[in-house]
């Protein structure tokens, strides 16, 4: 026996209850019907004259209903006699190259033949100024070609930083557009100043360039549209604040304030661009973000296929399994750091043998009196926590807990031969 193994052998993993957390599961089923009245207003019509060159800015997050969203927009630009095409707005996604950001929205289900829309796609950029600190503000340059400029994105909440505009219009604007450079020179100076940087390119651009109007959603806790809004391009800052506020209302999360030891059975980018939700672990890449559980002990467990050996984010738990590691491709999970410049996520974490070991570590360290007392919430990744596992010890906070239900009896985890749970 290892000295590791000697160390926890005796530390006993509780046993768990299946619990179902709900959510307002509100959204929009006739998105075309919406879209159809959010475009007809005035104030969007009227931006648009026939023959203009219109620019769609999409992105590569996983935006419910990208396609048709897209598509609509491109049926409705067409319709006012305007030329649209898409530009991939995703900065250095998909390897920072122009094949690479079509692939992604391939990916997506974003083709020029399910839109309708050719895509054009380059990492060139042009010079849009500066921002009073010296900050480079780029765009791209087929973007800056055309006559109008559309951005459709989701509105959220960032994991590394916070203020009134976080992840959303403006930020798809000032980063997404402005490609590798942009996205670059945004981070150059690091999350402390995102807050007051992303807005103040965006409004670079939008004074230099014909930005027309933004549609923006807002998802459920189940990344299903509840909210979706075309907004004007004198209305996209005002507008954006308040449905970043309701974007934050509708998060999903983990409704307990405290845990000793939170388990991620996986991560990866198809997850989150930091391979889980710091808004869900409470657990952020930077000191600048907040809100979450406090969590004593957090421990991932392996990778998902989708994120193709991307470990982002390993770093920021406190333990993590060799069977994660194996999986990493230890170059494409550090040029994510490089980029971001916040390296801390992409450090491997402490690694055990198996599942099991790593639990045992977690509840070992956790700073409790009583390993068999220990909260322990379990999930499968941030995306899926409308069915989690707890601890015993906390049925009587689930008990009491409006939105917590216990829909099983406790029992133990079970580990294969190998020490991984099954």
């Amino acid at each position: 026996m290892g000295i590791i193994q000697d160390l926890v052998q005796d530390i006993p993993v509780p046993k768990m209850v299946k619990v179902r957390q709900k959510f307002d599961n509100q959204k929009i089923n006739d998105l075309a019907a919406i879209l159809k009245k959010e475009f007809e207003r005035e104030v969007i019509r009227q931006k648009i004259k026939p023959g203009m060159s219109i620019a769609i800015a999409v992105g590569s997050r996983g935006v419910d209903r990208i396609v048709e969203l897209t598509a609509m927009t491109v049926a409705f630009l067409k319709e006012m006699g305007a030329k649209p095409f898409i530009v991939p707005s995703m900065g250095s996604h998909g390897g920072a190259t122009a094949e690479g950001q079509i692939d992604v929205l391939k990916h997506l289900g974003v083709t020029e033949e399910s839109t309708g829309a050719e895509i054009r796609s380059s990492m060139e950029v042009i010079k849009v100024g500066e921002l009073p600190n010296g900050l480079p503000v780029y765009v791209d340059k087929y973007t800056s070609e055309a006559d109008g400029i559309v951005v459709i994105n989701r509105i959220k909440p960032h994991t590394a930083f916070r203020g009134p505009v976080e992840s959303g219009i403006m930020k798809m604007i000032s980063i997404g557009l402005g490609k590798q450079k942009g996205a670059e020179a945004c981070h150059q100076l690091g999350f402390k100043h995102m807050a007051v940087h992303v807005p103040a390119m965006a409004k670079m651009i939008m004074e230099h360039l014909p930005v027309l109007f933004g549609i923006a959603t807002v998802e459920n806790a189940f990344d299903k549209v509840s909210v979706v809004e075309v907004l004007a391009s004198e209305e996209i800052e005002e507008k954006e604040i308040e449905l970043q506020v309701k974007a934050k209302e509708l998060l999903p999360k983990l409704f307990f304030e405290q845990l000793d030891v939170l388990v991620i059975d996986q991560i990866g980018k198809n997850i989150s661009g930091d391979g889980m939700d710091p808004n869900i672990t409470g657990r952020y890449p930077t000191p600048y973000a907040h809100g979450g559980p406090d969590v004593t002990k957090m421990l991932v467990l392996d990778l998902t296929d989708e994120t193709e050996g991307n470990a982002n984010g390993v770093g920021t738990a406190d333990f993590t399994t060799q069977r994660l590691v194996d999986k990493m491709d230890l170059e494409v999970t550090y040029a994510n750091g490089l980029t971001s410049t916040v390296v801390a996520p992409t450090k491997i974490a402490t690694t055990l043998a198996n599942d099991k070991e790593a639990i045992q570590a977690a509840i070992k360290t956790s700073n409790i009196l009583d390993f068999s007392k220990v909260k322990m919430v379990r999930i499968k990744n941030t995306l899926e926590v409308s069915e989690i596992e707890v601890s015993e010890a906390l049925l009587p906070y689930v008990q009491d807990h409006v939105q917590l239900e216990a829909v099983t009896e406790a029992e133990e985890l079970s580990f294969d031969q190998n020490g991984n749970l099954f």
